[in-house]
C-alpha cells in the first residue's frame, strides 16, 4: 500500500506524513479499532465517509471533514471515545491522533493536497 502524505495548500504545512486509506467496506468497516494510538505524524483517510464514531475507542482523535475538492469543511479536535461527529457534504474524513492539529493553521475552506511519497 502506498504512503501518503496530506498538506494544506494554503499554508503549504504538511498535515500528515504517513496517511493510509480504508476505501472499502472491510477497511472503513474496520478503521482504527483495536488501535491503541496514532503517531503524530500518523493519519486515516476514510472514502466515502460523512461521519465518524469513536465507540469502544481506546484513544481520542482530530477529525477533517473534507468535500469531494478537498476542502476542509469542518475541524474536530480532541474526539473524545464514545462520541460521534460528521459534517453535511463530507465525501472524505482525515483522523488523526488527538492533539495533531494543535499547531496546524487548518480553517474551514483550506484545500488539502495528496500525493504519494516513496517509503522508506
Amino acid at each position: 500500500m502506498p504512503q501518503l502524505k496530506i498538506s494544506n495548500l494554503r499554508t503549504g504545512e504538511p498535515i500528515s506524513t504517513r496517511v493510509t486509506i480504508a476505501d472499502n467496506p472491510w477497511t472503513r468497516m474496520k478503521g482504527l479499532l483495536g488501535k491503541r494510538g496514532l503517531a503524530t505524524d500518523e493519519g486515516l483517510i476514510i472514502r466515502p465517509c460523512s461521519s465518524v464514531h469513536t465507540y469502544f475507542m481506546r484513544f481520542s482523535l482530530d477529525v477533517v471533514f473534507i468535500d469531494r475538492e478537498w476542502r476542509v469543511l469542518k475541524v474536530v479536535r480532541d474526539l473524545q471515545p464514545f462520541r460521534f461527529s460528521g459534517a453535511r457534504g463530507s465525501r472524505v474524513v482525515l483522523e488523526l491522533a488527538a492533539g495533531a492539529l494543535a499547531n496546524a493553521d487548518l480553517l474551514k475552506g483550506d484545500r488539502l493536497l495528496i500525493e504519494e511519497v516513496a517509503a522508506d
